[in-house]
């Protein structure tokens, strides 16, 4: 067989908690189903109609006492994820630290969100009693790095730990940041992926760009009119190739651009987009016929559809099979590339092709091959997986089998 890419790297565990529930299987099992998780804000008022994907209180374990200063909604969406025995991920970060020491193990996770809930929350206190919570803790909480603060001490690491935050690209952002520790020989491992939370600054500030869907968001669809926010965490373990991660699923190659065309609008004709997927394929040493598959960023906003998939006729002309998979979870943000590396990871080990949740009718000016329900029993080798944010941060990730 020939030797996987150069760059090429085993992801060893996974786990995930979106509004499907907790663990991969349930995600698995909502691809399957295909209806939407959708539901009214439950966590606060919103003010006026949406829609969010809300990760069940009931499913987020406490933070252990002696961490409880980084208590927080992200915190325990990270936790839950962890803990999932089904994935397995914690047992597969302790063996890594027991093979490769605790300072070669490092955590990169992108945010958009981090602890905002809590602040939102606490100086709501400080307006109506004049005193911040007691149990308010700033730096632990708050701050963009505590998230991943929290998992490298829950676990015991002491290799390199710090955030992205270039909004919706950030966990993709992490994830090629943990490559390149690898490569550089900074770490032989690195939990990586994204943890966001749903908080009123992020969903009153996408209502003030007139980008809240009204109903459950509809991704690629003619009538599209917006995006409906979700949270959750998608996490995921990178390592230096070993004899034994022949059979796991790679992340074969990743591609970044910045082409800042505007502060929230993408670039028209998708060049940024189109440039980061085809940076992909140069370094997985790949071409656009050997893609199987791509997850798009498909936000179901009409600007943003329509940018990607102008790109998407860039790079691919017609017929790769695509779809979105934001109608099931909602734009989860910072958290989106790390939970759809996840589904493109189930896709690999599953056999399957996501559907559209949602999606009625296709936009007829989409020339490409829009795949509306989830396709089961195929065999696919090698998805594509793109994640775009504000300012023209656009990231494209590249899983499959080393050989």
């Amino acid at each position: 067989m020939p030797p996987p890419p150069p760059h090429a790297l085993p992801v060893t565990a996974c786990a995930v908690a979106s509004d499907c529930g907790v663990g991969s299987r349930s995600l698995l099992d909502a691809l399957r189903d295909g209806r939407t998780r959708l539901r009214p804000p439950r966590l606060f008022e919103a003010g006026f109609p949406a829609f969010t994907g809300e990760v069940d209180a009931a499913l987020l374990p406490p933070l252990p006492g002696h961490l409880a200063r980084f208590d927080t909604r992200n915190a325990r969406l990270a936790l839950a994820a962890l803990d999932d025995a089904d994935d397995g991920l914690r047992a597969a970060v302790l063996r890594a630290r027991e093979r490769y020491g605790a300072d070669r193990v490092g955590v990169i996770l992108g945010t958009s969100t981090s602890g905002i809930y809590e602040t939102e929350n606490a100086y709501r206190s400080l307006a109506e009693t004049g005193r911040l919570p007691p149990r308010y803790d700033f730096v632990h909480q708050h701050a963009w790095v505590a998230t991943a603060r929290y998992l490298q001490a829950e676990l015991g690491l002491q290799g390199p730990c710090y955030a992205v935050s270039t909004a919706c690209s950030s966990s993709s952002k992490s994830l090629i940041s943990a490559q390149r520790l690898i490569q550089a020989g900074v770490c032989d491992a690195v939990l990586a992926g994204g943890v966001d939370s749903l908080c009123r600054m992020t969903l009153h500030g996408f209502k003030s760009l007139d980008l809240v869907s009204e109903t459950p968001c509809t991704p690629l669809d003619r009538h599209r009119s917006g995006i409906s926010l979700g949270e959750g965490a998608g996490l995921l373990l990178l390592e230096r190739p070993q004899p034994e991660h022949a059979g796991c699923v790679h992340l074969l190659g990743a591609g970044e651009s910045s082409d800042a065309h505007h502060m929230t609008a993408p670039h028209p004709e998708g060049r940024g987009a189109a440039l980061a997927m085809q940076r992909a394929l140069r370094q997985a040493g790949l071409a656009a016929a050997d893609i199987d598959y791509v997850n798009l960023h498909a936000t179901g906003t009409t600007k943003n559809d329509a940018s990607e998939m102008a790109a998407m006729q860039a790079v691919f002309g017609a017929g790769t099979p695509c779809s979105g998979t934001k109608g099931l979870t909602g734009h989860t943000l910072g958290a989106a590339g790390g939970i759809e590396a996840v589904i493109a990871w189930l896709s690999l080990r599953e056999g399957l092709l996501p559907g559209t949740c949602g999606l009625r009718e296709t936009d007829p000016a989409f020339d490409a091959t829009v795949l509306r329900d989830t396709r089961s029993g195929v065999a696919p080798r090698r998805i594509m997986s793109n994640n775009f944010g504000f300012g023209g941060n656009n990231t494209t990730l590249l899983f499959g089998w080393a050989q």
